[in-house]
């Protein structure tokens, strides 16, 4: 419904906006953003992605999963569209990483001592990764299953979310994991490249598929509950206890010298950029951490006059970046944060350059 504003309305919406969003980042831009009476709405224009949204109107880039979150409407984060209406809604500033921008490190506090206050944890920079529970690593040696899913109710060929299963405990020692209200994940292990002795070398892949809760218990099997499938889940696949994990990070400094190989990615699929889950071959032992950010680079050859390539290497560039999700000893899942080109199973990370 139509309706005229007058000078003094049309003045509250301007102090409204000032508060809302800073004036710098208006100023010198055509920004379409629509007052409500329950919000604030932004038209997406060509070329807009959630990543710089959130760093234009949060201060901050690695807040696009919760922006994707406050507008279900929004199916794919990789895909936005022209003409599109998202909800906007101010962050507190205890969640904005100031300073942040593309390919270079997040600006940190030093780690703050074990006794540091409840108000300077909460100030601490942090990046949220809802789908936590669904992302797999690389061990070695593997998780020893502690139960096999053998049949599902219904005869289906892919389980979903609701469906009964059943299961036959790995060993009988693995009996007492499996108890009515006990909750554990489904994975399948996988090797993680086609390299014939990749998983003596590398370690096993373990590829989450989803959650279960046992709802009954037999002499020599159990019944559980699909509560979550993040993917597909068949008759064969494994058992492992449940262990959640906290979807916000807290960012920390990168560990000084640093320099490693993404190995795949978690689909083992080309790394097509933003957002891929990835593993890295750093782990604890080389410090690695939940948290820490860590730069792609690529490092030419010099190209001499007549077109010969020269042994000597141009400096080396950024183009990437990521962020550590989960740590196993010798290995590390990651998701790749802002990629200027395509990435590829091979590329080179190391510590940020300040």
């Amino acid at each position: 419904m139509n309706r005229r504003i007058n000078s003094t309305v049309l003045f509250s919406v301007i102090v409204l906006l000032s508060l809302f969003f800073p004036l710098s980042a208006l100023a010198g831009e055509k920004i379409d953003v629509v007052e409500s009476e329950t919000g604030f709405y932004y038209t997406i224009q060509k070329g807009d992605t959630l990543w710089d949204l959130s760093k234009h109107f949060n201060d901050s880039p690695w807040l696009w999963p919760e922006l994707w979150e406050d507008n279900d409407q929004i199916t794919n984060p990789h895909w936005i569209f022209p003409g599109e209406r998202i909800r906007l809604y101010k962050k507190s500033g205890a969640q904005v990483v100031a300073g942040t921008e593309p390919v270079q490190p997040v600006v940190v506090a030093p780690v703050k001592p074990a006794a540091a206050s409840a108000q300077e944890k909460e100030s601490a920079p942090f990046f949220v990764y809802t789908a936590i529970d669904r992302v797999g690593f690389i061990r070695k040696p593997p998780v020893t299953p502690s139960g096999t899913v053998f049949e599902v109710q219904g005869r289906k060929t892919l389980i979903s979310e609701g469906d009964i299963v059943y299961i036959r405990p790995s060993e009988p020692a693995s009996q007492g994991d499996l108890i009515p209200g006990s909750r554990h994940t489904v994975f399948r292990y996988m090797a993680p490249t086609d390299e014939r002795d990749a998983t003596e070398t590398i370690g096993t892949q373990h590829y989450i598929l989803g959650i279960v809760e046992v709802t009954q218990k037999e002499i020599d099997m159990v019944l559980a509950k699909v509560l979550k499938s993040f993917r597909p889940i068949q008759v064969g696949d494994l058992l492992m206890p449940f262990s959640p994990r906290h979807s916000k990070i807290e960012l920390k400094p990168s560990t000084p010298g640093i320099e490693g190989q993404i190995i795949t990615s978690e689909e083992h699929s080309i790394l097509t950029g933003d957002y891929t889950l990835a593993f890295i071959d750093k782990g604890r032992a080389d410090n690695i951490e939940v948290g820490q950010q860590y730069s792609i680079y690529n490092q030419k050859k010099l190209v001499l006059e007549n077109n010969e390539i020269s042994a000597k290497r141009l400096p080396p560039v950024d183009y990437g970046a990521l962020v550590v999700l989960h740590t196993e000893q010798t290995t590390s899942t990651v998701v790749i944060t802002n990629a200027v080109n395509t990435i590829s199973a091979g590329e080179r990370f190391r510590t940020p350059v300040k």
